[in-house]
């Protein structure tokens, strides 16, 4: 989605030439011209963000697109499909809105489990409001913590944290002690520069390649997927730079 409005075959093609292994946040209908071409999927998209179980209004929709999504990783032989808390709901505790996300979460978990896929809570900041996909405010996981407590409490080897990298600078930081303290409960990575969700580039404030290492370090094995906002004049420079900086 970051590319838009790339063709997606020209970001297979591209994603190709530059060495990447998946690719992740397009159509599914792509699915398979990415399979073919030799592009692993690396995430399966499922409900919105805005539309998380918080929301007693929303399980049911969240429960069959989860279990779509599982599905669909499973075809193509994905092992992750990501998930979201929602909006926070006026009047509603923390307490409830955790129990919440808990109770459809564990609806679905036993059907991911089975389909060898692990759903990934992601972490989103809340603070940034000067773009619809810089920062969500109102997102009830806007605290890493309470979303390395949620991925606890689901005591499920198939429910992890999506740690992005981006927004978990913007809400909590120290990221990198973060990751060495939490790192067995994380599945997935994203990255962007912050501010502005921009090109991983000398203007913004995050070391990079100090991250990779610290994830490497880990013993960390899966994606870590580009997820910046392209603003150089030719997106695909800036795709293969952000590569380049994470290939430590």
């Amino acid at each position: 989605w970051c590319f838009n409005p790339m063709p997606t075959s020209d970001l297979i093609g591209h994603c190709l030439s530059i060495g990447l292994t998946g690719i992740e946040g397009i159509d599914r209908k792509f699915y398979p011209e990415a399979r073919s071409r030799g592009l692993q999927i690396s995430l399966v998209s499922s409900h919105g963000f805005a539309t998380g179980p918080v929301d007693r209004g929303n399980p049911a929709e969240c429960e069959a697109k989860l279990r779509a999504a599982i599905d669909t990783a499973a075809q193509f032989q994905c092992s992750k499909v990501i998930t979201f808390t929602g909006m926070t709901v006026c009047g509603m505790s923390d307490a409830t809105a955790e129990s919440n996300c808990l109770e459809l979460w564990k609806r679905v978990i036993d059907y991911a489990e089975m389909n060898h896929v692990t759903l990934c809570l992601e972490h989103l900041n809340s603070l940034d409001n000067s773009h619809p996909m810089k920062g969500h405010p109102g997102y009830f996981g806007d605290d890493v913590e309470r979303c390395f407590d949620l991925v606890r409490r689901m005591d499920s080897s198939h429910f992890r944290l999506l740690f992005d990298i981006y927004h978990v600078q913007i809400m909590n930081g120290d990221v990198i002690r973060r990751i060495e303290k939490n790192h067995q409960l994380i599945a997935h990575y994203h990255t962007a520069g912050n501010p502005g969700r921009k090109e991983l580039d000398q203007l913004q404030e995050i070391n990079y390649p100090a991250v990779m290492a610290a994830i490497l370090k880990t013993g960390y094995t899966g994606f870590v997927a580009q997820e910046f906002l392209p603003t150089w004049p030719d997106p695909v420079l800036a795709l293969r730079h952000a590569t380049s900086v994470c290939d430590i």
